[in-house]
Formats: C-alpha cells, structure tokens, sequence
C-alpha cells in the first residue's frame, strides 16, 4: 500500500498524465461515497483495478470519501429517494428486482441510489477539479516547497535521508 503512495507523489511531480490521477480521483470519491455494505461497491472497486489509474490517489480518494460520506448521508437519503420513486422508472426497479443476485447490489436502498447519482452526477466536475489541483500544484506549490527550508531540512535528516535512499535502490 505504501508503494502506491510513493508513486503518487511521484507522479504529482513528474510527467504522468494529469487525466490518470483526476480519474482516481473522481472514481475514488465514488467509491468512497457508496456505502461497502453493497455488492455494487466490490464491483466498481474490481473494475477499477483493471483501468489505466494512478491507485494511490485512487486510495487516497476512497479513504476521504468514506469519511466524508457520513455527513453527506441525508443527502444521499433525499437524492435516493426522489430516484427511486420516480414514477417512469417504477418498472424497471420492479423488473430488476426479480433478477437473480441484482438485489445484492441493494440499489433500492436510498442512501445507495442517492449516493450513485450523487457521484455520477459528479464524476465529471470532480474530474476537473483535480485536473486543475493537480496543475496548480505542478507550476505553483511543488516548486514552492521544493524551496522550502523546511522541507530541506526535514530530508536532510538520517532517517528521510536512508528511507529516500533505499528506495531509490530498490526502484532501480
């Protein structure tokens, strides 16, 4: 798990594309926003391993979602509950509901609904978002506190300085 937290930082100061870590980031809150009681969580998460995503932010993204999504619940709640009583989609609740294993999703439940039309509503301004971080943070803060005494202080010290060292050994 560590390893994917080094290679997100690395990745936030190198060239890898901005797009693979503003996806992590958006999948990542949706994810952290579904509730892990659904088989629709361990679906999605599964998916995503297979998608070309930085996995530490990914990560990171589902730890903060899952800590932010308490609060959101009544949200999801009222969100879930317009969805799914929405009279032109009655059937197709009613008809899903009679397929096999599909009620393990528990899509009729409305913090679960909510909370999918929630981060699919807003995948793509989450999307941007990071996108715009991740390029704040390449021209203006990274170099910033690349300066920082601070920082080179900190890196200076004998246990950074052995950490930074034997993973550079272990990298190559």
């Amino acid at each position: 798990m560590l390893k994917y937290f080094v290679k997100l930082l690395k990745s936030l100061n190198a060239n890898s594309h901005p797009g693979e870590i503003a996806h992590a980031c958006a999948f990542g809150l949706l994810l952290g926003f579904l509730p892990k009681t659904s088989a629709l969580w361990y679906i999605f998460f599964i998916f995503a391993l297979f998608l070309r995503i930085n996995k530490g932010m990914y990560f990171l993204m589902i730890i903060l979602g899952s800590l932010v999504a308490p609060v959101l619940d009544p949200t999801f709640d009222q969100i879930g509950y317009w969805f799914l009583t929405l009279p032109q989609l009655e059937s197709i609740f009613r008809a899903w509901l009679d397929i096999p294993f599909v009620a393990f999703t528990r899509f009729n439940n409305t913090i679960v609904a909510g909370s999918l039309v929630f981060s699919i509503a807003g995948y793509i301004p989450f999307y941007i978002l990071a996108r715009l971080l991740v390029r704040l943070w390449r021209s203006t803060l990274q170099p910033l506190l690349a300066r920082n005494p601070l920082v080179k202080a900190f890196q200076k010290l004998p246990l950074v300085k052995t950490i930074i060292n034997a993973y550079q050994k272990v990298e190559l």
